[in-house]
């Protein structure tokens, strides 16, 4: 069955729009990284192409050059991956209504070949670019209680102020740990009696394995999920028409080595 669902994604990609995967940036994970990389592995054995936008608290300065002409800033890391240093970049394309949503034409228009474009950025800048789209973000935590409470806030912010109802879970950690499963439920049951959201799916990585590990099926299944969750040039064809922010209700070796 497993086969049956990635070759019917092979196909539905084969004739259709970039996906927009948006992952939530925590400065408090060990290896986020490392989860990143896994995350584009998963993609790539679907025969997808991917752009990492990285836009994180911990991630390279972009260009001098980013301002002019993006696609002169994306570096090929492998065969099906693309990695585009970004941090500050959306704010660059923000309009009256304080939306960045123009910033998804101007990636989508640098990478034309990409299949799925990744961008890793801070819950804020997040809501400015996807608020009211049809998108699942990713959150990152590892087994310490820090990451979780970093991971807790960004899924409030992005609940509140950009109306996204339905999360996953990416962990640092190995799958088998009982704590990893705990957290899990912790955070699948703070969503659901705080915010009223929902933690769909949730996965782990182990940053300590050897890249040359094979995938575990959990991933393989998050990866699916966060593509099928986000329709084909959904959040592209949204930004000429910017929804503003919801007021708060209350006050590779590349990727890695940039976290």
């Amino acid at each position: 069955m497993l086969q049956d669902q990635a070759h019917g994604l092979r196909r539905l990609f084969a004739a259709s729009k970039t996906r927009f995967v948006p992952v939530v940036s925590n400065p408090r994970v060990m290896g986020a990284g490392v989860l990143l990389e896994g995350l584009c592995a998963a993609f790539a054995e679907l025969n997808l192409q991917t752009l990492v936008v990285d836009a994180g608290e911990h991630s390279p300065q972009p260009s001098e050059l980013a301002h002019v002409d993006l696609s002169n800033c994306i570096e090929r890391l492998s065969p099906k991956v693309t990695y585009l240093a970004a941090r500050g970049l959306p704010l660059r394309h923000i309009n009256a209504n304080g939306s960045c949503a123009a910033f998804l034409d101007a990636v989508a228009a640098a990478a034309p070949e990409a299949d799925v474009i990744l961008l890793h950025a801070p819950a804020a800048e997040l809501a400015r670019v996807v608020a009211n789209r049809e998108v699942r973000p990713l959150l990152l935590a590892d087994t310490e209680p820090a990451s979780v409470t970093e991971a807790y806030a960004g899924m409030k912010w992005l609940t509140q102020r950009a109306g996204l109802m339905v999360y996953s879970l990416l962990m640092a950690s190995h799958p088998q740990l009982r704590v990893a499963t705990r957290i899990a439920q912790q955070l699948h049951s703070c969503a659901d009696g705080f915010l009223g959201a929902v933690l769909r799916d949730w996965a782990c990585l182990d940053p300590r394995n050897s890249q040359n590990m094979p995938l575990t099926s959990e991933l393989r299944h998050l990866a699916r999920e966060l593509l099928l969750a986000a329709p084909p040039g959904a959040a592209l064809d949204a930004a000429s028409d910017a929804t503003p922010l919801r007021p708060a209700r209350t006050a590779s070796s590349r990727i890695a080595a940039a976290h």
